[in-house]
């Protein structure tokens, strides 16, 4: 097989992904500057790719750049979690809507195995295993909907989200959501739409409320 060159939109997105997983997981702080060519470095990329997913997380809130002097990871502002949390719930809810009758048996049993994970990583206080469970979970429901624009939301706006949930829950802080995926999971397969979307509400204000002060 003949080998191709890797497509720039993919070294764009590795890069992406990695930095924003670095920032959300506290790797690089609040308030750090950040250098492309220190990143590109330690990605084994260009520049290049490395500027542009500057750029996106500018875009997203993750990053903020004064031109010509410095780019540097945003503070965590509750204000802020809190908007992204009242946006990134309403999508959830839109797409609890249209995916609940067209769940089928093997939907449901993913999002059985992946609360069971993030059961067990919340016993265990295994922070990052338990939000990425709790993202597999909801992503069944987002990918049975089908809504590209409802899913692209999302994913711009949670990591805003799970960055204060980290933290919170590093502190010693309890997953409120614990105790409600279980519910969820019972009213979707008894393909209960109006009991889902109560639930999925309760999930994302108990998120909502992570930014309330202490």
């Amino acid at each position: 097989m003949a080998i191709r060159p890797v497509p720039r939109t993919l070294l764009r997105d590795r890069a992406y992904e990695a930095i924003r997983d670095a920032i959300v997981a506290g790797e690089i702080e609040p308030g750090a500057v950040v250098r492309d060519a220190d990143l590109a470095e330690r990605l084994a990329l260009s520049r290049a790719p490395v500027r542009e997913a500057f750029s996106r997380l500018v875009d997203e809130g993750l990053l903020e750049s004064k031109p010509q002097s410095y780019t540097r990871v945003t503070p965590v502002v509750a204000a802020e979690v809190r908007n992204a949390a009242a946006v990134v719930g309403a999508m959830h809810e839109l797409v609890t809507r249209v995916a609940v009758p067209r769940l089928r048996a093997a939907d449901l049993d993913e999002m059985r195995a992946a609360n069971d994970r993030f059961s067990a990583a919340v016993g265990t206080g295994d922070v990052d295993g338990a939000l990425r469970a709790d993202d597999e979970l909801h992503h069944v429901l987002v990918r049975a909907a089908g809504n590209g624009a409802a899913a692209a939301t999302i994913a711009r706006y949670t990591p805003l989200i799970r960055r204060l949930e980290r933290r919170r829950f590093g502190e010693g802080g309890t997953c409120r959501s614990a105790g409600l995926h279980g519910q969820l999971i019972d009213a979707c397969a008894a393909g209960d739409t109006e009991t889902a979307l109560r639930v999925t509400a309760d999930i994302w204000r108990s998120l909502e409320g992570l930014a309330d002060p202490e």
